[in-house]
This record gives C-alpha cells, sequence and structure tokens, in this order.
C-alpha cells in the first residue's frame, strides 16, 4: 500500500483527485472517525488515486462506471507487499473506500452523479478461522515464555490475558493498571474498536499472572495511569513487537499451527461456545456490536457475563483455590453484585454516543 502522509496538506488544486479525497478524510475527522479507520481509507483511496495517475485519469469527471469496473478487475489480479493476491475482504475493504469517498461527495454536491452508486463487491467467503487451538494446545504455548526473566514473564501474562479475554491486540497494548479490576475480576476495554468502551470478565489465573508481572518484571512504576504491558524502557509495547513474540511461542510450542495474537481470541470464543456458553454472552465479549440494534456496555450484565466466563472457560484454578482468592479480596455473593436501578439510570445517564458507519447504509 502506498505511503500516505498522517496530516497532509489541502492540495493546491480544489478539483483535483486528491483535493475531493482530502476533503472526505476531514470530514471523517470532524465526525470524530477512529484514527485508524482514517488512515486506512485514506491509503485505499491513495491507491486508487495512484491507479488513475498511471491511466491519465486526473479529474473526478473522468471516473465512470467502467473505469471502476477496471479498477475492480485490477485488484482481483493486484499482489499485496506479501506477492500473494489480495484477499477477498482487502478488496472488499478497498472498494467500500471508494464508494463512501463518492456517496460523500454525492451529498456535499460535489459531483453530478455517483459511478460507483452500483458497485457491486466481491462475495466474502464464509469461512471458519484457518486455525483455532484446543485447550492442551493453548497450555502448550502459554508455558513457552522464561518466565524466570522480566520479559518472559510479561509475555506470560499477555499470553494469559489474551487466552482469557479474546481482546485484540491493539486493545492488549492499550490497557493501563487502573483497567484491571482485581477484586471483581474485571477488565475495562477504552475505546476499543470503533472507538467503543466495554467490560469483559478475566480468569483468575491471568490475574494471578499479572499480579506476578507487576510485582517482578514490569519496568514502570507509575500511579496507575500508564500502560500495563510494557517494554525495557517503561514505554508502551510496539504492536508487531507484540505479534512476532507470540508467533515465536505458538511455532516454539510444536503444536503445528500458525497464528499470532487473533489465534487465541478465535480460541477463547471457540472454547466457550464448546462448553456451553450462550452466543449472546460471547458476542458481548469480544465486542461485536448487534447488526439491529444499538450494542451498550454497562455493568448491568457484566457479573452474569463473569459467572458464565468462569463457568466455560477452560483455563481456571481449582475450585479451592479459587474460592479462597474470593474470600481474601472479600467478595460478597452474587446478589451482593447485582446492580440497583439507580445504578441503570445513572450509566444510562453516562451512555456514549455510538459512532454512526456510513458503510452501514
Amino acid at each position: 500500500m502506498p505511503y500516505v502522509e498522517r496530516n497532509p496538506s489541502p492540495p493546491s488544486d480544489p478539483r483535483s483527485l486528491k483535493a475531493y479525497v482530502h476533503a472526505y478524510i476531514e470530514h471523517l475527522k470532524a465526525r470524530n472517525y477512529a484514527s485508524q479507520s482514517v488512515q486506512y481509507k485514506r491509503a485505499s483511496l491513495i491507491w486508487f488515486l495512484d491507479w488513475c495517475k498511471q491511466r491519465g485519469i486526473e479529474r473526478i469527471q473522468e471516473i465512470t462506471r467502467p473505469v471502476l469496473q477496471r479498477y475492480q478487475r485490477h485488484l482481483y489480479h493486484a499482489l499485496g507487499r506479501n506477492g500473494k493476491p489480495l484477499s477477498v475482504q482487502s478488496q472488499c475493504n478497498r472498494l467500500t473506500a471508494i464508494r463512501t469517498w463518492f456517496r460523500f461527495l454525492m451529498r456535499q454536491n460535489l459531483i453530478l452523479y455517483n459511478p460507483a452508486s452500483e458497485m457491486e463487491l466481491p462475495k466474502r467467503e464464509k469461512r471458519l478461522p484457518k486455525h483455532t487451538l484446543t485447550a492442551e494446545e493453548a497450555e502448550q504455548i502459554m508455558n513457552q515464555p522464561d518466565v524466570t526473566t522480566p520479559e518472559g514473564l510479561r509475555d506470560r501474562a499477555m499470553l494469559e490475558v489474551l487466552y482469557s479475554t479474546g481482546i485484540r491486540r491493539a486493545e492488549l497494548i492499550g490497557l493501563s493498571l487502573a483497567d484491571v479490576n482485581q477484586s471483581a475480576g474485571i477488565l475495562a476495554i477504552r475505546q476499543g474498536k470503533g472507538r467503543k468502551d466495554r467490560f469483559v470478565p478475566i480468569g483468575e489465573r491471568a490475574l494471578l499472572w499479572i499480579d506476578k508481572y507487576i510485582e517482578e518484571a514490569r519496568t514502570a512504576r507509575d500511579a496507575g495511569t500508564g500502560p500495563l504491558f510494557t517494554d525495557e524502557t517503561g514505554q508502551s509495547l510496539d504492536p508487531h513487537r507484540v505479534s512476532r513474540a507470540v508467533k515465536k511461542y505458538i511455532t516454539n510450542s510444536g503444536v503445528g499451527k500458525d497464528g499470532r495474537c487473533h489465534l487465541f481470541r478465535h480460541t477463547m470464543a471457540t472454547l466457550m461456545l464448546e462448553n456451553g456458553a450462550d452466543i449472546r454472552f460471547i458476542q458481548q465479549m469480544l465486542g461485536h456490536a448487534h447488526l439491529s440494534t444499538t450494542e451498550i456496555y454497562t455493568h448491568v450484565a457484566i457479573h452474569k457475563l463473569k459467572s458464565i466466563h468462569e463457568a466455560t472457560h477452560p483455563a481456571r484454578l481449582p475450585e479451592d483455590v479459587a474460592e479462597r482468592l474470593k474470600q481474601a479480596r472479600g467478595q460478597g455473593s452474587e446478589q451482593d453484585l447485582d446492580p440497583t436501578p439507580e445504578d441503570v439510570l445513572d450509566l444510562l445517564d453516562q451512555e456514549a454516543e455510538e459512532e454512526c458507519e456510513d458503510d452501514q447504509d
């Protein structure tokens, strides 16, 4: 994918293709779209503009339906940075960026007709993940880090969190000390995908490894506002470094499967479903919004979700150890944790406005 400036200056020619892209990107920023989403849309459009430039297409009026059909065929035959054909998902993402760009231009009365109005996206394949782990294979990978070293202890804690919660790599890196509620066994995920906050349960075993890492290996010594997992200098981890480390542990485990952080997300959901968890609870843990209704994440249902997690996730402590930990932390009965009507009303008053995605039109 071509290099894209993070804060490009407005093009000098207000009628150039780049000027129209710039206007669209500024519109997305004004609507508070996630920066990663904005960057990807911009990159997809710059890719398209480079293709147009190679063919002498320099004005928006020159982009017709046949031109877009040619570009779609180009994507079908194009190769990615890895030298392999673009996946159907990548093709869809790049074409969707073009489709929403033209929709914006129409709404702003910047063009007279929309050549992308009848663009049909490639049909996505409905496939299961290439690999998921069994509980035994997951344990093999958990045991790979050398926990006698600070780096290995940190990595073991990260693997446990990924496996226990199914959170995304970016959500793992974004965790702070304050996001870990040890007494309730809950993680707060701040500004996850789509800028959504949510709560997810985390198992006692993962919490014990977090405790051990904080006490024995964590580099940063702040009051709780900094990142939970840090590098040797106390700074946030680089995403690519995390992926490489997880891939190394998976490879070295000898399970014969390929994957990175996302493998544990698939595995968590699959194993909990096999053990009887309701799909709705899995959906909430993963942070997948409903297609037809607005998803609201509050603690109204988190304790029910916590009990489902404890009953169905295979990485859990023996019952006697878990009970002693609960008593030591002063946890009451499940009834004590039920929210009151006042709690619910207060949380509804604080509810954040859902981001409105043009892509769902």
